[in-house]
């Protein structure tokens, strides 16, 4: 497998991966359902927002994105999804495993996620590849400004993992 910066041609594919209106809103916070190709590729529009998609040949079976804030000097993994074909494979923990990789690889000092507090199968996976969830108050300061009461991670740090569950 390999991960590769997103590029456009695939906003399409990525965009029919969520099989439902709640897979969206667990994933990017949408509701529209199905989810207009074009909301993924304008995700590709922002200056700070580096996609990348895990690769298997010419097959596509994951998509994660890196927030870079160099304001915070942090970056937050962000809009993590499957195939629906290959999820229950470890292609999840692949796909977080890279990026954590890639984030640590800006040099900034702190990597991050968020995740919905209903997504179980992903928490187990981020938990196994090195996340921890934040102190409680830093957690609901981030989610003052935010829709969901978001579950918040911070990676233990470069070359710091813990065994692998399995993930979506």
């Amino acid at each position: 497998m390999d991960l590769q910066p997103f590029v456009t041609a695939y906003a399409a594919t990525v965009a029919c991966w969520p099989t439902s209106s709640r897979e969206v809103a667990m994933w990017c916070g949408r509701q529209e359902f199905p989810l207009p190709a074009q909301v993924v590729a304008d995700w590709q529009r922002g200056e700070d927002v580096r996609a990348h998609l895990l690769v298997e040949g010419r097959d596509p079976l994951g998509y994660g994105e890196l927030w870079l804030d160099a304001e915070e000097d942090e970056v937050e993994l962000a809009r993590i999804i499957v195939a629906p074909s290959a999820r229950g494979r470890g292609i999840g923990r692949e796909l977080v495993r890279g990026l954590t990789a890639l984030a640590w690889e800006t040099g900034h000092a702190n990597v991050f996620m968020r995740v919905h507090p209903d997504n179980d199968r992903a928490l187990r996976c981020y938990r196994g590849a090195g996340y921890l969830p934040v102190d409680a108050h830093l957690a609901a300061e981030w989610n003052a400004a935010q829709p969901v009461d978001y579950t918040w991670l911070r990676h233990a740090g470069p070359g710091d993992h813990l065994p692998p569950p399995a993930c979506p």
